[in-house]
């Protein structure tokens, strides 16, 4: 290759590379490019009565940039973004590789991963509420006649923001980059330019300044560590969005635009509270000359709309990944772009996270108040995450113990520390998130123990399907009266004879002239490629076995696997193709399987699935569907 195209090659790479950084400051970094409107102000309000000391300032930034430092960027740009499973990240992605590698411990990392996921649900219900909430009070600033429309613009903005998400957010996306960009640009050089106001503040560059800081605030520093971390919300967030853009796009925005941008806004911030303590009110906003005040409140505005995005499309695609590894029921997904598999809405969720940033908005009227809600929410996801790391250092790397705690106990002793932190604020609105992760728990719990309860009820009535093709045989002279064409039977275990084979037999006593049990399967990994979709086995002249093989971030469309099912040799046409889809009726029974109340909610969330020809994306007027009842 000569030396030009060499050089065409590396200035594709180079562009290819910069609109990739470009998108992670948009999406990735939306969330944790916020935390400065309010983490610095509110970790300075249990000093509002009697005032702050210098040294107290230098110690609470000096916690701040190194809490940035030792959790963003040891954990999760330099450790946990290599920690992925095909490419994809996320708590629920690290437990969908564990459960692939090991099935030891299974219990306590399925019920770690639903912690986390849960966890991370009640974030995107906080995150979008705080952070507009917190943008909209710098109107207050402008002229105290906005002050009573803080809370009806928020309300409007949530609104509007939550009825356009059915459109998708490809063509949204592209502004998102710029203008995330513009706003980390906007702060960064804001707290340069306040640096000078007192220069003493970049002693806070020492971690010995943070631990002097610890050491001697005593409650009241235990207090205050939980506003320290809202510095880092959004790691998560960070981690999950890995398959969005790679490893390296989000590294080099990390080092490059936004840890420097964080870092000298945080300084800028204490620098300005160090010469003028009455900035301490709401030191982010006050760095702004008055010219320059609305202009910025519009920025942040904007900022805080795209950081609420990047949660909720997170949390969209949380659902997908809960439901095809089986914590959730078959939920509506809508695909919003025909390239970007990952732009997704569901809207069950949407309605859900809705209803709740708008109970939070209401309820808690202002940032300060719901700052006090926010943290725990976020430290427990984080706490979660190290617990599997280790596991997957373990299995994965191959890593022994002693190593893997060398490592990771250091994380986890320090993320302890701010969790209870946050838990301190449990009265004052701590609870809110703990309610919410609670309930989502329960829910997923209660549908995985339901679902498993049902498939070994059903288990009783099971026939195996090499018995059942045995049997046909022996009365093939006698038995259901043959029609042309091809049947196709949805079933969840290959190996046995699908119910609605059954109940078609019994009630028609029938059997097509060709057949075809039809078992889709997720993957534990992200995504398959297309040569390894489809299984066929020849079980007779009339049955053939088909596995469609899916990864748990794909959409499973049988009508699109139908041409490799073709490729595969499975030779049939359309228009005499009839798929049979079971539908079966849940009634609860308070005296066997699970308590009244599971079955009650068990029933209600089975009732807010898909129908199953609608998630799987059947062919049009080719389905057939036969129910049955269940007692539970």
């Amino acid at each position: 290759m000569t030396a030009t195209a060499h050089a065409g090659n590396d200035n594709q790479n180079s562009k290819q590379l910069a609109v990739l950084v470009l998108g992670a400051i948009g999406v990735v970094y939306g969330d944790i490019g916020t935390s400065p409107l309010y983490a610095f102000r509110e970790a300075l309000r249990p000093f509002a009565h009697d005032g702050v000391a210098p040294h107290e300032v230098i110690g609470l930034i000096s916690l701040m940039i190194w809490t940035l430092t030792i959790i963003v960027t040891f954990k999760y740009v330099l450790f946990l973004l290599k920690a992925d499973n095909d490419g994809e990240g996320g708590t629920l992605s690290l437990l969908a590789l564990l459960m692939k590698k090991t099935s030891r411990h299974a219990t306590i990392f399925f019920f770690a991963g639903i912690i986390g996921a849960a966890l991370f649900i009640g974030d995107a219900m906080i995150t979008p509420a705080l952070s507009v909430l917190s943008a909209l009070e710098g109107l207050k600033l402008v002229t105290p006649i906005f002050a009573p429309y803080v809370l009806p613009i928020a309300v409007a903005i949530m609104l509007l923001l939550f009825l356009i998400q059915s459109i998708g957010t490809a063509i949204v996306a592209k502004f998102f980059g710029p203008i995330t960009l513009l706003w980390f640009v906007v702060m960064g050089i804001a707290g340069l330019l306040h640096i000078a106001d007192d220069p003493t503040i970049l002693l806070a560059i020492n971690p010995y300044y943070a631990l002097d800081f610890l050491t001697h605030a005593g409650f009241v520093g235990l207090v205050i560590l939980g506003a320290v971390f809202l510095t880092v919300t959004g790691a998560e967030a960070l981690y999950a969005d890995l398959g969005h853009f790679g490893c390296k796009p989000i590294q080099v925005a990390w080092f490059v635009v936004i840890f420097p941008s964080l870092a000298l806004n945080y300084l800028g911030q204490g620098a300005l509270v160090l010469s003028d303590p009455a900035a301490a009110t709401d030191p982010f906003f006050l760095m702004f000359p008055e010219w320059a005040l609305l202009p910025a409140v519009l920025l942040a505005t904007a900022a805080t709309i795209i950081a609420s995005q990047s949660v909720i499309t997170g949390a969209f695609s949380l659902a997908r990944q809960a439901i095809h590894l089986g914590f959730l029921p078959r939920l509506e997904i809508c695909f919003t772009s025909a390239s970007n598999t990952g732009q997704i809405y569901v809207p069950a969720v949407n309605v859900v996270l809705l209803i709740g940033v708008l109970a939070l908005i209401t309820t808690f009227g202002s940032s300060e108040a719901l700052a006090t809600a926010y943290g725990i929410s976020v430290t427990g996801a984080m706490v979660v995450t190290t617990v599997l790391s280790f596991q997957f250092l373990r299995v994965v790397w191959g890593w022994k113990v002693p190593t893997a705690l060398l490592v990771l106990l250091p994380l986890l002793l320090l993320e302890s520390v701010f969790l209870g932190a946050n838990l301190l604020k449990i009265h004052d609105g701590g609870y809110v998130p703990v309610m919410i992760a609670g309930v989502l728990m329960v829910m997923m719990w209660t549908w995985r123990k339901g679902t498993k309860f049902v498939r070994a009820k059903a288990a009783n009535n099971d026939v195996p399907l090499e018995r059942f093709l045995a049997s046909l045989e022996r009365r093939s002279d006698h038995g259901p009266v043959q029609v042309p064409g091809t049947a196709v039977f949805l079933s969840s275990l290959p190996d046995m004879t699908p119910n609605v084979l059954l109940h078609n037999l019994k009630h028609n006593r029938v059997l097509h002239q060709h057949n075809v049990i039809l078992n889709v399967k997720t993957a534990p990994r992200p995504y398959v490629s297309e040569d390894d979709r489809v299984t066929l086995r020849k079980l007779s002249d009339r049955f053939t076995s088909i596995q469609l093989l899916y990864g748990f971030m794909e959409d499973q469309n049988i009508s699109a696997a139908l041409p490799l099912c073709r490729k595969a040799g499975f030779d049939f046409e359309i228009m005499s193709t009839s798929f049979y889809v079971g539908k079966r009726k849940l009634v609860g029974d308070p005296n066997t399987g699970m308590p009244h109340w599971q079955d009650k909610l068990f029933i209600a969330m089975a009732g807010f699935a898909i129908d199953p020809s609608d998630y799987f994306q059947l062919p049009s007027n080719r389905v057939v569907e036969l129910g049955e009842q269940m007692v539970i």
